[in-house]
C-alpha cells in the first residue's frame, strides 16, 4: 500500500536536508535559496519498529524487511503560493497528491542562513502556510459548487452529498478554518476525501532547531508544541542538521554519536512514526524461517483486506487468519508455546486486525 507524506514548509527552513537524512542520501538539494528544489524528491523509508527484530530471533527468520512509508520533498511555499506566487500552482499540486503534510517549522537562529520573512517567528511561518492552503481551497470550492449545486438540485444522490459537504467546509475556510477541522462523519469520510482540499490533510509539526536544543527543544519549538496540542496536532523536536551527520553514519557510530549529543535515537526515527500515526496506520507481522515482515494497513482494517495487501488472491479465497498476539508470541516463544496457552486464535472475516497480531491466511486457490 502506497502512504505518501508530503514535507512542506517555507524555503530554508531545513525541509530538503530532512528528506536527505530521511532516505539517507543526497537526493534532494539542499542549498540555501528559496526554490532550490523544483521537482519534488520522492523517497521510501523503513518504519523503525523494534517488534521485528524480537519475532525474527524467534522465528529464526534469515530477513527480516520493515514496513516502509514514502515521504515527498515539495519546494518551499511562499505568501501569496495560492494565487501563483513563487511556484506555488505546481507546488500546492503536489500537496494535493500525498495523503498527509508534514510540516517543518524553523526553529532555529542563523545570520548565514537567510529566512523569506526576514526573521525567525514559527506561528507566523505556520499560519503563512495554513492561510496558503486554505486560500487555494477557497478558490477551488467556489469555482466547482455551482455546477455541483445544479447537479444537486437537478436529484443527484452524490452530488447532494458533495454539496452539502462542500458548503460546511466553505463556511470554516471563510471563517479562517481549515477544512480539517470540520466534523465528518465515518459514512462520509470517502466524499470528504474525494473533495481533494488541502487543508483537510492531517499535519504533523516538525521543529528544527539548532543541535544544543535537539534533546529538549527551544523556546521556538515549545510555541509550535503548544499550538499543536491546540489543534490536536503532534509535534516532533528535530534538529535537521545532526540528522544528516547521523544518516551517513555506521551503527556503531551512529550509537557512539547519539550518546555523545544525549539522545536514545536518531529524531526522524519519531518523525517516521509520527508520520505513520499520522496517517492512523497499524502494522501486522508474517513470521518463518524464510523472513519475519512488517505490513501496512489502516486501522479498523478487517482479516481479508489485510491479507489482500500481501496478494489479492489472499482476500479473494480468504478462509481464516491464524493470529497470535505480539505480547502472547514474544512471552510464549513462538507459535507452539502459543498454541499450548490458548493463545493461539482463528478468525473469520469480520476480526478486525490489531496493531502487532502475528498472522498467518488460509484461502482457497
Amino acid at each position: 500500500m502506497g502512504f505518501k507524506c508530503g514535507i512542506v514548509g517555507l524555503p530554508n527552513v531545513g525541509k530538503s536536508t530532512l528528506f536527505n537524512a530521511l532516505t539517507q542520501t543526497a537526493a534532494a538539494q539542499a542549498a540555501n535559496y528559496p526554490f532550490c528544489t523544483i521537482e519534488p524528491n520522492v523517497g521510501d523509508v523503513a518504519v523503525p519498529d523494534p517488534r521485528l527484530d524480537a519475532l525474527a530471533r524467534i522465528a529464526g527468520s534469515k530477513e527480516i524487511i520493515p514496513t516502509r512509508l514514502t515521504f515527498v520533498d515539495i519546494a518551499g511555499l511562499v505568501r501569496g503560493a495560492s494565487k501563483g506566487e513563487g511556484l506555488g500552482n505546481q507546488f500546492l499540486a503536489n500537496i494535493r497528491e500525498c495523503d498527509a503534510i508534514a510540516h517543518v517549522v524553523r526553529c532555529f537562529e542563523d545570520s548565514d542562513v537567510t529566512h523569506v520573512e526576514g526573521g525567525v517567528d514559527p506561528i507566523r511561518d505556520i499560519e503563512t502556510i495554513e492561510t496558503e492552503l486554505m486560500l487555494a481551497d477557497l478558490d477551488s470550492l467556489e469555482k466547482r459548487i455551482s455546477a455541483i449545486e445544479k447537479k444537486a438540485k437537478s436529484g443527484d444522490k452524490e452530488a447532494k452529498e458533495q454539496f452539502a459537504l462542500m458548503g460546511r467546509c466553505l463556511e470554516l475556510l471563510r471563517e479562517g478554518h481549515p477544512a480539517r477541522a470540520a466534523d465528518i462523519a465515518q459514512e462520509e469520510r470517502r466524499a470528504f476525501n474525494q473533495l481533494g482540499l488541502l487543508s483537510s490533510k492531517p499535519v504533523l509539526y516538525v521543529c528544527n532547531v539548532e543541535e544544543a536544543s535537539a534533546t529538549k527543544g527551544n523556546a521556538f519549538s515549545a510555541q509550535v508544541e503548544k499550538r499543536a496540542a491546540e489543534e490536536g496536532a503532534v509535534a516532533v523536536v528535530v534538529s535537521a542538521q545532526i540528522e544528516s551527520e547521523i544518516a551517513t553514519l555506521s551503527a556503531d557510530e551512529q550509537a557512539e554519536y547519539l550518546d555523545a549529543v544525549g539522545l536514545s535515537e536518531p529524531g526522524l526515527n519519531r518523525v517516521i512514526r509520527a508520520g505513520y500515526g499520522l496517517l492512523h496506520l497499524i502494522t501486522y507481522f508474517t513470521a518463518g524461517p524464510k523472513e519475519t515482515r512488517a505490513w501496512t494497513v489502516e486501522k479498523g482494517t478487517r482479516a481479508p483486506q489485510a491479507a489482500g495487501v500481501i496478494h489479492t488472491d489472499f482476500e479473494k479465497g480468504f478462509i481464516r487468519a491464524e493470529t497470535i498476539g505480539y505480547d502472547d508470541y514474544v512471552a510464549l516463544g513462538g507459535e507452539a508455546g502459543a498454541r499450548e496457552a490458548g493463545k493461539f486464535r482463528l478468525e473469520g472475516r469480520d476480526y478486525v486486525v490489531a496493531d502487532g497480531d502475528v498472522m498467518h491466511f488460509r484461502f482457497a486457490t
